[in-house]
């Protein structure tokens, strides 16, 4: 599978000959490639080029004296195989604006809704425009409410569109949205399990508390987030039990203690205590929640959050243990 999309760098130099003999020519052989004028300028002495293909594929070649950057959701041509990659905060500005911009471009095209949300159609660009994720990660919006449940998906993607113009995860950009994957098929549950991790940041940023993602901790585990103020530095861990098929009453209550005590008896031992879980319960419909929140069951893990938002933005929920954090600005509690 591959990954989000990054910048291959070539520290050579590239004549039109070149580009047109060991780029153009072999994508032309192989996949039905054409060179077309590119969509933006890029200014400065860089030269640019554009490759469609037959396929859908695209690919985006920048070039100076010394120097080239290459980026596509395409075949590699083998004249850059064993070239370096970059990530997009790593490589030249105006390389790295003209790739967004020609990219941004060309998924709006293809999918003009997202022409409405232009802070998440950026933020996740390097998996809606990857090559194995493109249909899949644009589909789990469009066409599954981001893993909501009962909402359409205009409601739902502004509700992320918010949170991600905000900017706190600017910096994390390429490792949060590489969390949605890039498989070729839509996975709700693993994505929505992804997706949780943004809605715990959201909290987590209207309570007042600066986040980084991807704490590493002794155990060589990572844990989902480090929330931090002037008196407060806590580890996060998140985990979105998905409600079953079973509309029991005994169901979700169910669903909500195995999920926690697969991250409790997993990660949360590994590490020994100290994090406090977040246990997101967004996926839950209205009858599955009412029965959880209505027993508010323990998680088997102190201290702990259990809470469901809604793309409305209400969050509502309840504690276990003593929390380090105070979350009240943020949700609803039933206790």
């Amino acid at each position: 599978m591959a990954r989000p999309l990054r910048f291959r760098y070539s520290p050579q130099s590239w004549s039109d000959g070149r580009v047109h003999n060991e780029i153009l020519q072999p994508l032309q052989s192989n996949i039905g490639a054409q060179s077309v004028t590119p969509w933006f300028k890029i200014g400065g002495d860089w030269q640019t080029h554009r490759f469609e293909m037959a396929n859908g594929d695209i690919a985006l070649f920048a070039r100076t004296d010394g120097e080239a950057y290459w980026m596509g959701n395409t075949e590699t041509p083998s004249a850059l195989w064993k070239t370096d990659k970059f990530g997009w905060r790593e490589i030249p500005y105006p390389v790295s604006r003209w790739a967004t911009r020609e990219l941004t471009a060309t998924l709006h095209e293809e999918d003009p809704w997202l022409a409405e949300y232009p802070h998440l159609s950026w933020f996740f660009l390097p998996v809606f425009m990857s090559k194995d994720g493109r249909e899949s990660t644009r589909a789990f919006f469009r066409e599954h409410a981001a893993g909501f449940p009962d909402a359409g998906r205009r409601e739902t993607t502004r509700f992320f569109e918010d949170f991600l113009s905000t900017g706190v995860l600017d910096e994390y950009r390429h490792v949060m949205s590489g969390k949605l994957g890039t498989s070729d098929h839509v996975d709700r549950v693993r994505m929505s399990a992804a997706m949780a991790e943004f809605i715990a940041a959201k909290i987590l940023t209207e309570a007042g508390y600066d986040v980084v993602p991807e704490i590493e901790v002794t155990t060589g585990h990572s844990l989902d987030f480090r929330a931090e103020d002037a008196e407060t530095n806590v580890l996060v861990e998140v985990t979105r039990p998905q409600p079953p098929i079973n509309r029991a009453a005994a169901g979700p209550v169910a669903a909500v203690r195995d999920t926690a005590e697969t991250k409790t008896n997993g990660q949360l031992a590994e590490h020994g205590g100290g994090a406090t879980l977040f246990v997101d319960c967004s996926s839950f419909r209205d009858d599955a929640w009412a029965a959880v929140r209505g027993e508010q069951p323990d998680v088997r893990h102190r201290p702990a959050v259990v809470y469901r938002t809604r793309p409305n933005g209400h969050v509502e929920g309840y504690r276990k243990g003593a929390v380090p954090l105070e979350l009240a600005d943020a949700i609803d509690f039933l206790d």
